[in-house]
């Protein structure tokens, strides 16, 4: 039996129920902050992902789902590299058991090569596969040089990346007449292919622009509560030019005084709004300047993730969530001793809108949120129904990121909602939302489910919810039908009802049963008496 792909699921009445309340809500609320809805495509090109999230964040390194429009580059070039240098070696072993995807055991007179083939290169990634090599391989072959493989306009970087190292670089020439093909990547988040398309269709000459999206988002994260491979994302979209007002502080807590409405709107109570701000790029400079000394003597005492971020992107740090690693992450610096007085000023400003309409927040320095892209302020909510990970929605502005991907200076601000995440902390149930039928016509005796239709296409016009038998039921069954389905009334359709233009109409609450003329039967189940 085929089953759906682990990590996904289906979504089925009545829950689909709960989740159409929470988008009604949702779209009730941008409304009314003049918000208007974007569609963007589900696939993006990759670099898109790369240069606005971040090459060195783990949704880019780890989490996206990315395919070619042709050959994959990694498979050309290893398929180049098998015919001119595979027969040199004793023995090639295929090591599929590692994340890429091309990555061979290769045997000399002198011992073993570790072989990597990489279009785009990774070194970091590179020096993680020998360390998982050195930990699984027989003792007797561990250690080995590692090699890896390269196209020519990689060459000089990869010398760069290895100099003073063991690491031996190839170069392999392409075959004659290639064209690297297209990557493509399914969206692992919204907020880059907003902003690509209003760099795209100008949308700067409209002044400021105030976009929400709903719809699916893919990522290869581990599932869990609440997470899933395929999700679903609410979020929106401030941006414009400044002149516009897209950088003022009123434009933050404009989307946390409507996340604040969002939420209780829904009914869910208790949430907290942990606010903070990472500063402008020079203070992010400064401050992963700082981080990056302040680890140094203290990063192989970490997981392997933060030893590679600490040198890499040491901000992303506070993303590790290995228990462990929290005391030795929490005595790091912090990032509002680096803010510039602009920055600080901005935040304060944005503190003092929340103050004044009333949406309360508390102040944590250290929340970076887990992208690149982020600018002075960001922030999150959570909520305690969640558990361990109880962040039910995040954002932040990004003042840099039109210009990062080619655009004009376009500083934004947005959220995203994970809306699997919010609809478990709906108090709601999905029987408490769902719309049950207003009415169950039972057709009775043959020839009746013809004249049945016609009368539940009169009431559906009325926007009646109406459902509709068989004539082959018998009385009893009819009613158990409309029982079970939790109908308000029962409507009789017989030959003598037909007749006389008037039909039995029964409250399945009360048991009161009363004929009620065709004309009058919309108004009458309407009323509910």
């Amino acid at each position: 039996m085929i089953k759906a792909v682990r990590g996904t699921r289906d979504l089925l009445p009545p829950e689909t129920a709960l989740w159409n309340f929470v988008e009604a809500a949702v779209r009730d609320v941008f409304r009314a902050y003049n918000f208007h809805e974007i569609r963007t495509p589900i696939f993006e090109e990759t670099q898109l992902f790369a240069r606005s999230v971040g090459e060195e964040t783990d949704i880019v390194a780890k989490e996206m789902y990315t395919f070619y429009v042709a050959d994959d580059p990694q498979l050309v070039l290893e398929k180049e590299w098998l015919r001119k240098h595979g027969p040199s070696y004793k023995q090639i072993d295929r090591l599929l058991r590692y994340a890429f995807k091309t990555a061979f055991a290769a045997y000399t007179q002198d011992g073993v090569e570790l072989v990597v083939v990489s279009p785009s290169l990774d070194y970091f990634h590179l020096q993680t596969l020998r360390d998982q090599w050195n930990s699984t391989a027989p003792e007797a072959e561990r250690g080995p040089k590692l090699v890896i493989v390269v196209p020519p306009e990689e060459q000089q970087f990869a010398r760069v990346q290895t100099k003073d190292s063991d690491v031996g670089v190839c170069v392999v020439e392409w075959p004659s007449g290639y064209e690297p093909p297209q990557s493509l990547t399914l969206r692992p988040e919204n907020t880059a292919g907003v902003v690509r398309a209003y760099i795209e269709h100008n949308l700067e000459k409209r002044g400021l622009s105030k976009l929400y999206y709903i719809g699916p988002q893919f990522r290869r994260e581990r599932p869990q509560k609440g997470r899933y491979r395929q999700f679903y994302q609410i979020g929106a979209e401030i941006i414009g030019p400044a002149s516009a007002g897209s950088e003022s502080p009123a434009r933050d807590a404009e989307i946390l005084e409507l996340l604040a409405t969002l939420l209780d709107r829904l009914g869910i109570e208790n949430w907290t709004l942990q606010l903070n701000s990472v500063g402008c790029p020079n203070d992010r400079a400064a401050y992963n300047e700082a981080l990056r000394h302040a680890l140094e003597p203290v990063k192989d005492k970490m997981c392997a993730d933060c030893q590679r971020r600490a040198v890499t992107n040491p901000l992303r740090v506070f993303d590790c969530k290995v228990p462990a690693d929290q005391p030795i992450i929490e005595t790091l610096p912090r990032i509002s001793q680096f803010l510039d007085e602009p920055c600080r000023q901005h935040f304060e400003r944005v503190q003092e809108i929340l103050k004044s309409v009333g949406v309360e927040f508390q102040l944590n320095d250290r929340l970076v949120r887990g992208l690149d892209y982020y600018t002075r302020t960001a922030f999150e909510f959570t909520h305690g129904a969640l558990g361990a990970q109880n962040a039910i929605l995040g954002g932040g502005r990004y003042d840099g990121l039109s210009e990062s991907i080619g655009g004009p200076s376009a500083p934004g601000i947005g959220f995203a909602i994970g809306e699997d995440r919010l609809v478990l902390a709906l108090k709601e149930s999905a029987e408490a939302v769902q719309r049950k039928p207003d009415v169950y016509v039972a057709p009775l005796g043959a020839g009746m489910d013809r004249e049945a239709a016609r009368l539940a296409r009169e009431l559906r016009r009325h926007d009646i919810v109406a459902d509709l038998g068989d004539e082959t039921f018998r009385l009893k069954k009819s009613f158990e039908t409309a029982s079970k389905l939790g109908a308000r009334f029962i409507l009789i359709v017989g030959e003598n009802e037909v007749k006389a233009d008037a039909f039995a109409l029964k409250n399945m609450a009360s048991g009161e049963q009363v004929s009620v003329p065709r004309a009058d039967l919309p108004q009458k189940i309407q009323s509910g008496s």
